[in-house]
């Protein structure tokens, strides 16, 4: 995929192809096979994550219950923000569902951009709060649903 075609993403709304090419230097693309662990939970947040391609699911595995599917992740959405966030540890795993392709940005890198370019890096930045604002939402969502309907041992729904 072209760097300009990355403009049809939502996370680089708003940046014109410039601004894209301004990022480039800082972002690695990387290709996925199916049921490929890209992070695990406690591993170093070292990069951030843009799909491109494919699917990822996000897994939160609590300390005393099976793991959770907390986010599914499509074209265009973003995974590994911990990495953003400073974070010295990833909070989550994320796993292939199929062959997919993302571009990675080290974490470190984010304030380096916002250093060097710092319209593209205030937008960016603004995206990327965005993004990590819905998905806290969305797993919001997901435990309120978790407390009130529950599941089996295995991490399997009960039936009602």
């Amino acid at each position: 995929m072209y760097r300009q075609d990355y403009a049809q993403f939502p996370i680089f709304a708003g940046l014109d192809g410039n601004q894209i090419s301004q990022l480039s230097p800082f972002m690695t693309e990387c290709q996925f096979h199916k049921d490929e662990i890209i992070f695990e939970q406690g591993q170093p947040a070292s990069h951030l994550y843009i799909l491109l391609s494919g699917n990822v699911i996000v897994r939160y595995k609590p300390y005393d219950g099976p793991p959770l599917t907390v986010a599914n992740i499509e074209p265009g959405g973003v995974f590994g923000w911990s990495a953003a966030l400073g974070r010295e540890t990833y909070t989550s795993s994320a796993v292939t569902v199929q062959e997919s392709v993302a571009v990675r940005v080290r974490g470190s890198n984010l304030q380096v951009i916002r250093a060097q370019y710092p319209e593209t890096g205030k937008i960016l930045m603004d995206r990327l709060a965005g993004v990590i604002t819905e998905r806290l939402h969305s797993s919001h969502t997901q435990v309120l649903e978790i407390l009130t309907r529950g599941f089996d041992v295995d991490g399997n729904w009960f039936k009602e």
